[in-house]
């Protein structure tokens, strides 16, 4: 009879918090609340959030994704994407007589107030944030072209030329990583010590907490695992902050199906992590694809505790609104 070879022991630290935020989980509900009341199909302008699997979720469920409104028939209802729009999107659904439905997450509107507020007191704004991410052409939308002005870097903050230096104030990208975006900060009031900046930072406690995790097991595995979209700002970084807190071995994966099964070879410990816009059943489907190949033990690694949560518009709510 031949011997089947015994699994090599895996030990599996999940980082917790991981998955889903407030915001995408409210996201998502509104889609789902949307197709419900209105019936197929609903149009989403952009991706609801960067996750495919959700996205191929929401499809099935007679929601149909677009880039622009002039792929929406007027009168159609739409959602607006969960990484906010420019200010002349819901404008133009307006005038062509759609149902516009804003799934922007609370704490990007709070930026875009935030951004508001600085203009209307005379200041210049100035953005840290990366080029062509949703969220920052959504935010930028919300004032007259060259009211804001997009950095990335430190060396973006010393060739930045301003219009008055004791006049700025600066908001972030909510998903940016926090120790990088804290050197920026720390730039820009070196350079302009009167610059004004948000009562409480802008990046969210979701891409937060879940680098904060992520500094915690990075250096007690041999490889980690984020889970999420190769466009998804918050999961990058998490694959970005497990490589400079210990752990250089770090890869971004969509599905259990692009585990690099070579590249992960056989390790004794292993992290797993998932950025704010995928669902856990990635994580169980990875783990599944590990108990095939190891013998595996998980343990969850919590630094926090979440317990956030936000309202759908009024037109969604099941009570009748006043």
């Amino acid at each position: 009879m031949t011997q089947v070879p015994e699994k090599t022991q895996l030990h599996v630290l999940l980082a917790a918090p991981r998955g889903f935020c407030a915001g995408v989980d409210r996201a998502i509900q509104i889609v789902e609340k949307a197709l419900l009341k209105f019936g197929a199909p609903v149009y989403v302008r952009h991706e609801i959030v960067h996750n495919k699997f959700v996205v191929d979720s929401l499809k099935a469920k007679g929601a149909v994704f677009v880039e622009e409104l002039d792929e929406v028939p007027d009168g159609a209802p739409v959602v607006f994407s969960a990484h906010g729009v420019p200010k002349a999107v819901p404008a133009e659904a307006s005038r062509r007589t759609m149902i516009g439905i804003d799934a922007t997450c609370p704490l990007v509107t709070k930026v875009h107030k935030e951004a508001m507020r600085h203009f209307e007191e005379g200041r210049q704004i100035i953005l840290i944030g990366h080029a062509g991410h949703p969220e920052v052409v959504g935010t930028m939308g919300q004032l007259p072209e060259g009211a804001v002005v997009l950095i990335e870097t430190v060396e973006d903050v010393a060739a930045l030329a301003v219009q008055d230096p004791d006049n700025l104030a600066y908001c972030t990208q909510t998903t940016l990583s926090v120790d990088d975006t804290a050197k920026v900060v720390a730039a820009l009031h070196a350079r302009f010590p009167s610059i004004a900046g948000p009562k409480k930072q802008d990046i969210c406690y979701a891409t937060t907490n879940r680098q904060a995790a992520v500094k915690e097991l990075a250096p007690k595995v041999e490889a980690v695992l984020v889970l999420g979209a190769p466009n998804s700002s918050n999961s990058k970084r998490l694959a970005e902050v497990a490589k400079l807190n210990g752990c250089e071995k770090s890869v971004l994966v969509q599905r259990a199906s692009e585990i690099d099964w070579d590249w992960l070879g056989q390790p004794k410990t292993l992290g797993i992590t998932a950025g704010a816009s995928a669902p856990e059943v990635l994580v169980e489907e990875v783990l599944d694809a590990l108990r095939a190949r190891f013998a595996v033990t998980v343990e969850e690694l919590r630094i926090a505790q979440e317990n956030v949560a936000f309202n759908i518009p009024a037109i969604l709510r099941d009570e009748e609104v006043a």
